[in-house]
């Protein structure tokens, strides 16, 4: 019999190639009050939560806006982003057209809510995901396990039974907390470090080198 189950897709950086639409929304958002953002501030903000970007940014502009502000400002200019279109990266739609057609199928995105139905407009696949679980609907983002717990009981199955794709490093950390199986498919903008890329199950160049017989 086998182990896997279900099969959960994080979205950002796996799917959807919008790390550089993060870096444009920030500056586009908060370049005219001198925010400077960089490629380091990028990478120490990859992953994480909304929360925590977002007093990432209110640190670095000194106090001068709300929380509430800064989350609603860069929201805002990436539905704008995805509405001109939704660059997905090599392979995502065929793997989750091949993974769709077998296992159900879930997305944990560290993105709210607001960013994932956009995504899900611009790509069609409203209806090829059973279950969606975001930013906005757990307690702690990744690398703790909140997400990938509530995907797999709304999806009604163990953790243990999912297999996870993720590529940052705190995404991979998360899947293993839970106890799923957690292939990593690395982003080129933050490779992970190599003592979390082992503590994947398998990992992957590109999602166009995923076939079904990796899972367990």
């Amino acid at each position: 019999m086998s182990r896997v189950q279900a099969v959960v897709f994080d979205m950002d950086g796996l799917l959807v190639d919008s790390e550089p639409l993060w870096q444009d929304a920030r500056i586009a958002a908060f370049g005219a009050d001198r925010l400077r953002w960089t490629e380091a501030d990028q990478h120490k903000i990859m992953g994480s939560s909304t929360e925590f970007w977002a007093e990432y940014i209110a640190e670095r502009l000194g106090g001068t806006h709300s929380l509430d502000e800064i989350i609603d400002a860069v929201l805002s200019e990436m539905e704008k982003a995805y509405r001109r279109g939704v660059p997905l990266l090599p392979g995502a739609d065929e793997v989750v057209a091949e993974v769709a057609a077998v296992y159900p199928v879930a997305i944990a995105s560290g993105s709210p809510r607001r960013l994932v139905n956009a995504v899900l407009a611009g790509t069609g696949w409203q209806d090829r995901f059973g279950v969606i679980v975001c930013s906005d609907d757990v307690q702690r983002g990744k690398p703790a396990p909140d997400a990938y717990l509530a995907a797999a009981e709304q999806l009604g199955v163990p953790a243990e039974s999912l297999a996870v794709f993720e590529d940052s490093g705190n995404g991979i950390l998360a899947g293993k907390a839970a106890g799923a199986y957690t292939i990593a498919v690395p982003n080129h903008y933050a490779q992970p470090p190599e003592h979390i890329l082992a503590r994947a199950d398998r990992v992957l160049g590109s999602l166009r080198e995923f076939s079904l017989d990796m899972l367990p």
